[in-house]
């Protein structure tokens, strides 16, 4: 009669080997996803799209909160900044609101040094005070990097 050992489920090799295959493939198609998200481009048909069904949301929201006067409002929908280019004058500020239904967003004005704004969730908003020099502003929502906006800036010190 022999003695048979039995392997430890860790410590077969040949499961190991697969193991650590599964989950380098897995971790290259995590880091691959951020990047290619970022390569799409939306074409002018269907950002005009999206933003229509923005606006239609919006309007239920802003007839349930209002914004101030002087307020410039942006939504996000269908991870779209909604107009994607604002012009505003230095003082005013700028409401972004998350229309979606099941994602966080956030405004960053990482070009310009400024800290990641807090997330805001569905039906949430975020007031930013336009506080930045004139002239154009790009910003990112941070979880979703490949939506971006600009803020163009009038009437405030250079």
């Amino acid at each position: 009669m022999t003695a048979r050992t039995r392997l430890r489920r860790h410590d077969h090799p040949q499961r190991s080997r697969r193991s650590r295959a599964a989950v380098m493939a897995g971790l290259t198609l995590l880091a691959a996803i951020p990047a290619a998200a970022q390569d799409v481009r939306l074409s002018a048909e269907e950002r005009a799209t999206i933003c229509a069904e923005a606006a239609q949301r919006l309007k239920g929201w802003l007839a349930d909160h209002p914004a101030a006067p002087g307020t410039v409002v942006v939504a996000t929908w269908r991870e779209v900044f909604c107009p994607e280019a604002i012009t505003v004058k230095a003082g005013e500020k700028v409401l972004f609101v998350n229309v979606e239904k099941r994602t966080s967003h956030s405004v960053w004005f990482k070009t310009a040094g400024r800290a990641e704004s807090p997330r805001f969730f569905p039906d949430e908003s975020f007031e930013q005070p336009v506080d930045l020099g004139e002239g154009d502003h790009d910003y990112v929502c941070g979880p979703h990097p490949w939506m971006r906006g600009r803020i163009r800036v009038e009437g405030a010190a250079k």
